[in-house]
């Protein structure tokens, strides 16, 4: 179904800027636009935001309106670094318990540091909110580079990043528009093989768990196009805005029960949804995988722990991270590599739960 040496690539959502939000170049509003916007002088913008007491009322509101309007955010790096950009190189985690995520972070530092770099990591926390703010940020804290486990899908970020004129890795996914390097994972090709592995099993009537955005829609999507052209019934979708832990596994079986209607085989796109689901089956006296078949994806710790083992789809997260470093080296240094977008293999992990 999947070809290791082809990955595909995933149809990664673009998300406009709202009107207003961003000026004609794209990048973040600054604080002489907003103080124009408001008929105001930047003193009394930054007075406002610092000391707001000190502003009367009607002009306060006026400057809050605005201020809410464009999206602009103070930043508080703004006189750090004027003489250039630093050694600094910023990681930015969807997810810092993420074992995944740590794993890459690791190697990624571990490749910069021992060239002079210095790693700092902060957490989006899938948060669009975050992300605006923590990009926003960069254009005071001047770094050397920045890194991504993830990708950018908001286009005034993909803006506001591509103008900052620094190397931008992004990764977790493979788009075919990153804004510049990526190592990336193909999420559609991670999805067709869960439906490939479970066909071969013979399981027909089968469900996905997952977040029902970014990478766990693109892995839903690769699912359900694999699984049509198998003759796979997808009986229940559950799809999930955010995950924390085995407990959203387990709610989210429990949902997936009581929709009724006689299901042999779950998909999920997490290994922590995956475990979580493979414990409340066991509870409620299922026995996996004779009545159900649980493929997670990720491989985190606890998947050979439990019984039976999770079968899982894999990746070196490590890797990806020291891939992403790599690159990251060769462009500071001056030399680019010849291929800057490369996407990791994903193999299946076989443990019993299949």
């Amino acid at each position: 179904m999947t070809d290791p040496a082809k990955p595909g690539y995933d149809d990664v959502v673009r998300i406009p800027a709202p009107p207003g939000r961003s000026n004609a170049t794209g990048r973040p509003p600054r604080i002489e636009e907003v103080a124009e916007r408001a008929g105001v002088a930047p003193i009394t913008v930054s007075r406002v935001l610092r000391h707001p007491e000190k502003v009367n009322r009607k002009t306060r509101e006026r400057i809050l309106s605005v201020i809410a309007a464009t999206g602009y955010a103070s930043n508080p790096h703004a006189r750090a670094l004027r003489s250039g950009r630093s050694n600094v190189v910023v990681a930015f985690v969807s997810n810092i318990l993420s074992q995944q995520f740590g794993l890459a972070v690791r190697s990624f530092a571990a490749t910069l540091e021992p060239e002079g770099f210095e790693v700092l990591v902060g957490q989006t926390s899938y948060s669009y909110a975050k992300e605006v703010a923590m990009i926003q940020s960069l254009r005071g804290i001047r770094p050397a580079a920045v890194m991504f486990t993830g990708v950018i899908e908001l286009e005034e970020n993909r803006a506001a990043l591509a103008e900052l004129g620094i190397p931008v890795i992004e990764t977790w996914a493979f788009p075919r528009d990153p804004i510049d390097m990526l190592v990336g994972l193909p999420n559609a090709d991670a999805g067709a093989m869960a439906a490939q592995r479970l066909a071969e099993v013979g399981r027909r009537r089968v469900a996905f768990i997952g977040r029902s955005s970014g990478r766990g829609a693109l892995r839903r999507d690769g699912f359900r196009a694999a699984a049509a052209k198998l003759g796979l019934e997808i009986v229940h979708e559950i799809g999930l805005s955010e995950i924390t832990g085995l407990v959203d596994g387990r709610a989210a079986f429990t949902a997936l029960l009581d929709r009724g209607g006689e299901v042999d085989a779950v998909f999920c796109a997490n290994d922590l949804l995956a475990t979580g689901a493979l414990i409340e089956a066991r509870a409620r006296g299922l026995s996996v995988p004779r009545d159900l078949a649980v493929l997670g994806f990720g491989d985190n710790d606890v998947a050979d722990q439990i019984t039976p083992g999770l079968t899982t789809i894999s990746f070196d997260a490590a890797a990806l991270g020291r891939i992403a470093g790599e690159l990251l080296l060769a462009r500071l240094s001056g030399q680019p590599a010849a291929e800057q977008r490369l996407a990791v293999e994903l193999s299946l992990i076989e443990r019993g739960s299949v």
